[in-house]
């Protein structure tokens, strides 16, 4: 199954809030510096913070951090504690007097789910988030399940319970020194699909499955867009329904620069096209992963059963 963090160079970290009313919290996926990014969101209703600044016709094609989080749009101000971290530490894009720090983050919609409509993710969880992430170990395991921005994550419009997963695929032959890995934050109005599966009813609407993809190579950044935009085909396997009205469904891409991709001259897309495919295939596994993870949550505003297994 592997992580994300077998991408070397790549950290996560967590910080949530549990108890008192509060069920939500913030991850935050930390790459080296001069990492590429970009995005592709195909939910009708997102909650994103800077996505515009990585299209790949904008001026600063790296990105300093990536922000999960939950709280909807009230969250995305735990970007604001991430960039306070990496201005700190020198990350960010140079300008007179200093950096600017490239802080794109993404939300869930968990509002209420500890029983306060006002507990949610700020600046300050989102730098407890960001110190956990730099101070995890090289290739360090990730919490899964009920962990950071998947603390008060459900699915099946609001019926069970999701969480955080992550996965990692190799490439083969020449480029098996290639890894893509997958982070999800899964929230789905969906669930996970197989034969005879039965999506939910609407429910309360408000649904949202979050992705980070990282990936070694060396990608410009209208590869990493198109990355993104082929990664979504995961999203799609693993949940029923997605990319739907009331969904934020974001996938984030992050490519390191380490190796360099061995195209065949005669195939010269075929790399490229084995890249895309491996990390549609994470991103399927890393959902899969964090509805298997999260465990049975009971609060004053609510309760959330694990997802039964297929055929249980």
């Amino acid at each position: 199954m592997g992580s994300i963090t077998d991408v070397p160079g790549i950290r996560v970290g967590h910080a949530q809030r549990r108890g008192g009313g509060w069920l939500t919290g913030v991850t935050v996926v930390l790459p080296p510096a001069g990492t590429i990014g970009s995005v592709d969101v195909r939910g009708g209703g997102p909650g994103t913070h800077e996505t515009d600044a990585l299209d790949p016709t904008t001026l600063v094609p790296t990105v300093d951090a990536v922000v999960l989080t939950g709280g909807s749009a009230y969250g995305l101000a735990a970007a604001g504690g991430v960039q306070r971290w990496c201005e700190e530490n020198g990350r960010g894009f140079p300008v007179p007097g200093g950096v600017v720090p490239i802080v794109p983050a993404a939300a869930i919609f968990d509002l209420g789910r500890g029983g306060d409509f006002a507990a949610r993710p700020d600046a300050a969880m989102g730098y407890e988030a960001a110190l956990d992430a730099a101070g995890s170990a090289e290739g360090a395991a990730v919490e899964r399940g009920n962990a950071g921005a998947g603390t008060g994550a459900a699915i099946g419009a609001g019926r069970f319970k999701g969480g955080v997963g992550t996965a990692s695929v190799r490439l083969s032959g020449k480029n098996s020194g290639v890894v893509v890995g997958a982070l999800a934050v899964v929230n789905a109005a969906g669930v996970p699909w197989h034969p005879g599966a039965v999506p939910p009813s609407s429910g309360e609407g408000l649904n949202t499955t979050l992705v980070v993809v990282a990936v070694n190579a060396a990608l410009s950044v209208a590869e990493a867009k198109r990355t993104a935009t082929a990664a979504h085909a995961g999203m799609a396997r693993a949940l029923n329904p997605v990319h739907t009205l009331a969904d934020g469904d974001t996938i984030f891409t992050l490519a390191t620069g380490a190796v360099a991709l061995a195209a065949d001259p005669r195939l010269p897309a075929a790399a490229m096209i084995e890249l895309q495919s491996a990390a549609a295939e994470a991103v399927r596994v890393a959902i899969l992963d964090g509805v298997a993870a999260a465990g049975e949550v009971s609060t004053a505003g609510g309760s959330w059963p694990a997802f039964p297994a297929a055929g249980g």
